[in-house]
């Protein structure tokens, strides 16, 4: 359902939240790209995405890299899903029938789905991703 560019965003996020973590910040593309698996090249284009949503902040230079621009306990899964591939929710027709003037149950019922999993997101930090009592931990093998 999350497209690629939205899976690369929310992968490059939990790196700069578990480098911040260790106190490496900032983190050059390299690094993310070697940590999550992200193409270099596809990489600038997600956090481009990323650093106009105010998500991360980038600096130049040999000290430079990428950071989170606010805490991990500030950053929920929707806004990364928002900066990238915003939720398509339904407010009117999309078949734009005049005969409808409020949305017909197949509508309302996507748009009902689309609003519990924004609800969902918002309710997940990055910091509650790299703090989960899992044995997993994100991207590390």
């Amino acid at each position: 359902m999350l497209s690629k560019t939205t899976e690369y965003a929310l992968r490059a996020m939990t790196c700069l939240a578990g480098q911040a973590a260790c106190g490496k910040t900032p983190s050059s593309a390299e690094e993310i790209a070697g940590i999550t698996k992200i193409p270099r090249r596809y990489l600038h284009r997600v956090m481009q995405n990323l650093a106009n949503a105010d998500l991360v902040e980038s600096r130049c230079g040999s000290q430079g890299g990428y950071s989170l621009a606010r805490s991990a306990e500030a950053i929920t899964i929707l806004d990364i899903v928002e900066a990238v591939e915003p939720v398509g929710r339904i407010c009117n027709c999309p078949l734009n029938l005049q005969s409808h003037t409020s949305l017909c149950p197949l509508h309302a019922e996507l748009d009902r789905a689309y609003a519990a999993t924004e609800e969902a997101f918002a309710k997940v930090t990055i910091a509650g991703l790299l703090n989960s009592t899992s044995p997993i931990i994100p991207l590390v093998e």
